[in-house]
């Protein structure tokens, strides 16, 4: 029984990290968009955003109504997500009503922000 328990005990750790590494793919395609959006924002370069926010949107809201994996809260997931869509739709409609780039900066940033507290602050155990 004690080396069963043992077993248990180091096998834990392996287990913790591999629900660490989800896999979600939604994820993984909104984040290259919004890698590729933002960053060059932070730069002053607003082509890219104004070229993919629809895209941004849209994989936005595939990653909304994908099942939540193990490793993240749900409840709290499911509404950062909402916030997250409800953000890129307002970046969207401002670059459609080509608003200038200062507004365009502040509302990609905002909504990277909310990406990053799905990435980080939804996980179980943090």
């Amino acid at each position: 029984m004690k080396k069963l328990l043992m077993l248990l005990m180091m096998a834990l750790p392996f287990t913790l990290i591999a629900q660490e590494k989800t896999d979600w793919k939604e994820m993984k395609n909104f984040h290259g968009l919004m890698s590729s959006s933002f960053h060059p924002a932070e730069e002053g370069n607003l082509k890219p955003l104004k070229e993919k926010s629809e895209s941004l949107l849209t994989a936005a809201k595939e990653w909304k109504a994908s099942a939540i994996p193990a490793g993240y809260k749900p409840k709290e997931t499911s509404e950062t997500l909402t916030q997250l869509v409800k953000q890129l739709t307002e970046v969207n409609k401002a670059v459609k009503a080509k608003k200038d780039d200062a507004s365009l900066t502040k509302l990609i940033t905002e909504a990277h922000d909310i990406f990053h507290n799905v990435a980080e602050k939804c996980k179980t155990g943090e």
